[in-house]
């Protein structure tokens, strides 16, 4: 049950260093109103919904810009955008894998800014199933640790399906099926436990690892399709090595 993923650990770690606040804040409005759009605007109703909002409080989103969100995705005010979900697959430096995800109201202006970020940064775009196979949908649970054991965690959500908990320092990661998130994430709440964020994504089966120059070359390659207010979330299968992200980290 108990493992470790590097790509999560790098991942939370990146994003601590990067915090670019009004890209993730602006990530994190569009992903309220698409579940608001997708599933109906009652977050008791909707789970994807509450998840949206739970993260986006999280991370600090002012509450007038969710709930602004919302009602435009229910349809209950104006401006909502026609949004689609669009997935590039390619490989960066190195070999490593990359799944990018796009929402976006502008199909061309999404295809050319995902191209130039990869052509400028030593990435190259790949037929679509070429990278994909690579890649399973899985349910994630983040969680900070506090007091927390990884027993703790594990008792809660043994029985509510989940299939690991990761340690990522100084925080925990619950994996499920993307069936099980609801089931494990009420698992959580009954335990009384309070969980950062919970969504599906996309998880590599095999991982390619690299040294510090290769790092920071697919992480200068990722901050590049990030930038992109179009680009949702970058996945890859980049691991890198404990001592390689330290020194980056320095």
């Amino acid at each position: 049950m108990a493992g470790h993923s590097k790509w999560a650990t790098t991942k939370h770690k990146k994003a601590a260093i990067d915090a670019k606040r009004g890209k993730l804040f602006a990530k994190l409005v569009k992903n309220i109103e698409v579940a608001a759009r997708t599933g109906g605007g009652d977050p008791a109703g909707n789970p994807t919904l509450f998840d949206a909002i739970q993260k986006a409080k999280k991370n600090s989103v002012p509450a007038d810009n969710v709930e602004r969100a919302r009602k435009r995705g229910a349809g209950e005010e104006a401006g909502g955008a026609e949004w689609e979900t669009i997935m590039y697959e390619g490989y960066g430096p190195n070999g490593v894998a990359l799944l990018i995800e796009c929402l976006t109201d502008n199909r061309n202006r999404a295809a050319s800014e995902v191209r130039v970020a990869m052509t400028r940064n030593g990435g190259n775009l790949a037929d679509p199933g070429s990278v994909a196979y690579m890649f399973a949908r899985k349910g994630e649970i983040v969680l900070d640790k506090g007091e927390l054991t990884e027993d703790d965690v594990l008792m809660a959500v043994l029985d509510a399906g989940a299939e690991e908990v990761n340690d990522l320092g100084e925080q925990f990661e619950v994996v499920c099926e993307p069936t099980d998130l609801v089931q494990v994430r009420s698992a959580l709440q009954e335990a009384g436990i309070d969980y950062e964020s919970a969504e599906s994504g996309f998880r590599a089966s095999v991982e390619v690892t690299v040294d510090a120059d290769g790092a920071s070359k697919v992480f200068a390659l990722i901050d590049a399709l990030e930038d992109s207010d179009d680009v949702q979330n970058v996945y890859s299968n980049i691991d890198v090595p404990d001592d390689v992200l330290a020194a980056l980290d320095a």
